[in-house]
């Protein structure tokens, strides 16, 4: 009687088979799910079954009424304006098969890994504010992991097979383990929403394009409290140097 195999692996698209005798490092094959797309600046056909949606920093700090960029007097109505439109992707997209990756500023308490210039962006006077201060009302600290701060805002939500990722710089490739996870996930595209489209979207982005994904931003899944003109080279730049911009609707008519 043949001894049964084992599965090896971080997650069904990675893994062995195994038995007492052998292993067999052939990963699980995958059809390509080829999906043609409306984008800038050329049409894309993009395989669903190697790719991944990334979400950032769609956190109370920086899209609630009640977050630490209100706190400060920022108006953080464009920050919400990608809620209902990335709540209206995860449904398709998750049916699909695409992994979803809530990508999300996450501090340690003691700001160990932080160095002087990641804090100053956030206290450029260093009397303490930014990064890690108390926020009013007693909702947490300032981008700190497990504080209130650091949570999705209301309306969107995590689902079962959903990754959480914390970050620590604008990219999120910058000391964290978001490429061994891609990687593990078998994927070679990427979808990218949230905030702040100039900042930590593009950091990210960016970082991906040169690690050698594919990426693709969803104009109306991301934005900025940024100037407009920052949304505009943003954009420009994405479609010149690094990769495709689309519209949520034309993705989501792809999907079906």
């Amino acid at each position: 009687m043949p001894e049964p195999h084992g599965l090896i692996g971080p997650n069904p698209r990675n893994t062995w088979r195994a038995d007492g005798r052998s292993v067999t490092l052939a990963r699980p094959h995958r059809d390509p799910r080829p999906v043609t797309v409306e984008a800038l600046p050329q049409t894309v056909v993009a395989d669903l079954a190697a790719t991944a949606l990334i979400v950032v920093d769609m956190q109370n700090d920086f899209c609630s009424p009640d977050g630490w960029l209100a706190s400060i007097g920022v108006d953080v109505t464009p920050a919400r304006a990608p809620i209902p439109v990335i709540a209206g992707l995860l449904p398709p997209l998750r049916a699909a098969g695409v992994p979803v990756v809530w990508l999300n500023w996450g501090n340690r308490p003691d700001r160990a890994n932080l160095p002087p210039g990641v804090l100053h962006v956030y206290d450029p006077d260093g009397t303490g504010g930014g990064i890690g201060a108390p926020l009013p009302g007693g909702a947490g600290r300032v981008l700190e992991h497990g504080s209130p701060s650091a949570e999705l805002v209301d309306g969107l939500e995590t689902a079962e097979g959903d990754i959480q990722v914390a970050k620590y710089r604008m990219s999120g490739f910058q000391d964290t383990e978001l490429d061994s996870v891609l990687r593990n996930l078998r994927v070679d595209t990427l979808l990218f929403a949230g905030v702040n489209a100039d900042q930590c979207v593009l950091a990210t982005l960016m970082d991906a394009a040169h690690l050698g994904y594919d990426v693709l931003m969803v104009e109306d899944a991301v934005a900025t409290t940024s100037p407009a003109y920052c949304m505009d080279a943003t954009l420009y730049n994405v479609r010149q140097c690094f990769g495709f911009t689309l519209d949520s609707e034309d993705l989501r008519e792809a999907l079906k």
